[in-house]
């Protein structure tokens, strides 16, 4: 397992312990719109470590470690860390920008972060299965159009804003830096730009 992969879900699983065995400190870390408009920034990028259970924590480290090597592969492991704290940057702050007003709203997990490595590995790697069935660009666009109805139906506890802002991290820094991707994968870079449009465009329609 590469160095920097291993490091990071070693940290969220530290992290992670430390907050579910005390409350005051996941309290302190975690995502919360009133207290980052009062100042507490460092939410934005502390809350991404922070998970609500040990299942929370299996299921994103499992799955970062399932995709993670496709992105290690084809950029650099220290790319693969800038595609990962971009993702969960971005998710957060689209969670930010959509919860603006919402003073009480709180969430935790990598969950952005590990979106945008999935969605790294969908373009790097255009013939990977999902499953072992679904071809890569077909369930990222099923799943992004399911995350804007997660977003729209606000029948769960999912953060579907923070999947979204991370695939669109993950989306945009790995054709930054493959930009030819554009021209040698149009169909996967075009099934994965639709979702995106059709969401700002909602929002800009005041439909979500």
């Amino acid at each position: 397992m590469n160095i920097i992969l291993l490091g990071l879900i070693v940290i969220n699983a530290l992290i992670s312990y430390k907050a579910i065995n005390d409350t005051s400190f996941f309290r302190k870390y975690e995502f919360h719109i009133g207290s980052i408009k009062s100042g507490e920034q460092l939410r934005i990028l502390s809350s991404g470590f922070l998970h609500v259970d040990f299942q929370h924590l299996f299921f994103n480290m499992f799955t970062l470690y399932f995709f993670a090597p496709y992105v290690i592969y084809n950029t650099s492991a220290l790319y693969f860390l800038y595609i990962y704290m971009g993702s969960l940057i971005a998710g957060n702050l689209l969670t930010f920008y959509f919860h603006k007003n919402d003073y009480s709203y709180r969430a935790v997990g990598a969950s952005g972060a590990v979106t945008g490595i999935i969605f790294s590995a969908i373009l790097l790697e255009p013939n990977i299965r999902m499953y072992g069935l679904i071809p890569g660009y077909i369930f990222g666009f099923a799943y992004l159009l399911f995350s804007i109805y997660g977003m729209k139906a606000k029948r769960d506890n999912i953060g579907h804003v923070a999947h979204f802002g991370g695939a669109i991290g993950g989306y945009a820094f790995t054709l930054t830096k493959y930009p030819q991707l554009i021209t040698t994968e149009p169909l996967t870079v075009g099934a994965l730009l639709v979702p995106i449009v059709v969401l700002f465009f909602l929002q800009k329609m005041n439909k979500l």
